[in-house]
């Protein structure tokens, strides 16, 4: 475990210690167990993947974290191991937060799963009107926070109070212009079936980033790493091998 900000935070790192270290970084709602089939595959290096805060065997943050926080919480971790310039690599809510380190410390390469970056310009559906309305009538606050939990996104509902916030948080938190800092190599692996992000938002990526390239897996989802892992792990032994 590791203590960052008076919470604990679980962590395991295998492999060869002599070796460029990779750290892995899972999705919302996940845990290490969601990116171990990669970690696993990738133990002649020094591997480090970690639960996230409020996920997995982790303390949940004891204030509505920023994204940033996330970032210095990892910075902080691998300086305690005396590791630098790592690769990253990162799934959905974990690329966010892997562009945003690379865009602040130094990162040798980094390479990104289905990785949000803006806010979503959606349209607000009746649904959320009313209940904005709702909230503004006396007496009647309990019922809207009934009503968003049956409304809101699955990770929306299935989060505790102080992860909502942080979810909220992320979700309302545009990133371009620090991924237009990104200088080291990337390459965005995409499904193009992806509904959670999707594959346009790989391209814009490749266009911020000027050392980067997309690789679209047709036919596969959010977790597109997983459906085609044997492929997935031959591009990064590809692209990490020191040459």
């Amino acid at each position: 475990m590791f203590k960052y900000k008076n919470i604990d935070i679980n962590y395991i790192r295998y492999g060869n210690k002599e070796k460029q270290a990779v750290v892995l970084l899972h999705g919302w709602g996940q845990n290490i167990q969601m990116m171990k089939p990669v970690g696993d595959r990738l133990t002649d290096y020094d591997v480090i993947i970690l639960d996230l805060p409020g996920f997995g065997q982790s303390e949940e943050p004891k204030e509505a974290w920023h994204l940033n926080d996330f970032v210095q919480m990892i910075y902080e971790l691998l300086k305690s191991l005396n590791i630098s310039n790592p690769i990253l690599i990162g799934h959905s809510f974990g690329g966010k937060i892997a562009l945003l380190y690379a865009s602040a410390h130094p990162t040798k390469k980094l390479i990104l799963f289905g990785s949000p970056f803006k806010v979503k310009k959606n349209p607000q559906s009746l649904k959320v009107k009313a209940l904005k309305k709702l909230k503004k009538m006396p007496g009647l606050n309990k019922l809207t926070e009934t009503m968003k939990k049956h409304m809101g996104s699955t990770d929306y509902r299935s989060a505790t109070p102080m992860m909502r916030d942080i979810l909220v948080k992320h979700v309302n938190t545009d990133i371009t212009e620090n991924v237009k800092k990104i200088k080291c190599p990337t390459i965005i692996i995409w499904g193009t079936n992806d509904v959670a992000v999707p594959i346009a938002d790989a391209y814009d990526l490749e266009s911020l980033i000027k050392d980067s390239a997309v690789i679209p897996y047709e036919g596969c989802t959010h977790y597109a790493y997983l459906e085609r892992l044997p492929q997935t792990v031959s591009i990064i032994r590809s692209f990490i091998k020191e040459k």
